[in-house]
């Protein structure tokens, strides 16, 4: 039985072998795939809370709206796609009972697919690489996931290893499949249908700024091409990292999971949005610890990226509505993000210095470009 792998597109990784196809197995038709409402937790994916930000800003002539993503069942925006393209290859026949998938992830992806391998009886397994948070880890593997670390970089890249070790899993394991989550369409298209049609609807449309995080940039994709078909007017605004290869980014230092990419995914070729941010791991713990202050809620290391661009352009952004994607919780960071020792000892910055940037004009250095 020949292994099935998905196109990655990526230059150093052949990633271009045929499927197989074989009969749908779980479950026995396309129209049982997706749970009844209150009919199993996958069934609690989607529909999470759109909250107004009254204080995060300096000013209140800004309405800012954030799409808690954490309100999944696996407490983040990965949910979505990892249950769409987990159904794509159901439905395909590129999964069945026998089928092992293997997927890359830094955490919230990995939990999304052991959550709903475990739901199917799936065999799942995470490569994953030093950045993974520990917890994000043991809950994977609370799920009945199988970890793979890679310890070691590729040509200076983490995520170059970890689809080198996937490649290598999916050569070894009969009948495995690899959802590939930077290449799979499947990715951008649970956005499309799901996120931001549910914050396009609770504000009836009217949304003058979209800010979003990208990684692999399927969020934002999916995002946008919702918008267009729609005909808004809104401005979708990417919000990368600095050290990210993304958008013509270069490459360097990052510690912030989930935010910016070292090598370019095959979905993030050619994409283009009406402004590109580029955020440093500090501008993210400012943005977590001011959210936390001043809005009494613990988010993840990339939505505090987010809400700092969103902040170093208050002024611009006066009298507009404004939503921002919070992929995940805070509760996941708690010995980093919420560390001062962490941050001082892994990003050099003093507790003294966090709090007084929380105060202090956000985005000291902001690198904008438009695509």
């Amino acid at each position: 039985m020949r292994q099935r792998r998905a196109n990655d597109g990526m230059n150093t990784i052949d990633l271009q072998a045929t499927l197989t196809p074989h009969a749908v197995a779980i479950p026995s038709s396309p129209a049982d795939l997706r749970p009844c409402d209150g009919d199993g937790v996958l069934a609690a994916i989607g529909n999470t809370p759109l909250v107004r930000f009254r204080k995060y800003l300096d000013r209140d002539d800004v309405e800012l709206y954030a799409k808690l993503e954490a309100g999944n069942p696996g407490g983040s925006a990965k949910d979505r796609p990892a249950l769409q393209m987990l159904h794509a290859a159901m439905t395909s026949g590129d999964v069945t009972a026998e089928t092992t998938v293997i997927e890359s992830s830094s955490g919230n992806m990995g939990i999304g697919l052991a959550q709903a391998c475990a739901y199917y009886g799936l065999r799942f397994i995470c490569v994953v690489d030093p950045n993974a948070q520990p917890q994000n880890i043991a809950i994977m593997r609370a799920l009945g996931a199988e970890i793979e670390l890679v310890d070691q970089p590729l040509d200076g890249d983490f995520l170059s290893a970890r689809l080198a070790r996937v490649c290598d899993l999916l050569e070894h394991i009969p009948c495995s499949f690899w959802p590939n989550q930077y290449a799979n369409t499947e990715n951008p298209k649970a956005h499309e249908s799901g996120t931001i049609r549910e914050i396009d609807d609770a504000l009836q449309g009217d949304i003058d700024f979209l800010f979003v995080a990208t990684s692999s940039t399927g969020t934002a994709q999916g995002c946008r091409n919702f918008l267009q078909a729609r005909g808004r007017r809104t401005k979708v605004v990417a919000v990368d990292a600095v050290g990210s290869v993304l958008f013509g980014g270069k490459p360097g230092r990052r510690k912030i999971p989930g935010l910016g990419a070292g090598r370019e995914p095959k979905l993030a070729r050619e994409q283009g949005f009406d402004l590109v941010k580029r955020v440093t791991d500090i501008d993210c713990i400012v943005g977590c610890r001011r959210a936390a202050k001043r809005e009494a809620i613990l988010i993840g290391g990339s939505a505090g990226g987010v809400l700092e661009v969103v902040r170093s352009m208050q002024n611009e952004i006066a009298g507009k509505n404004c939503a921002a994607i919070l992929h995940d919780s805070g509760s996941r960071y708690i010995d980093t993000v919420f560390c001062d020792q962490w941050v001082e000892d892994v990003l050099g910055a003093s507790p003294e210095e966090v709090q007084t940037r929380q105060s202090s004009p956000a985005l000291r250095e902001v690198l904008v470009s438009c695509e």
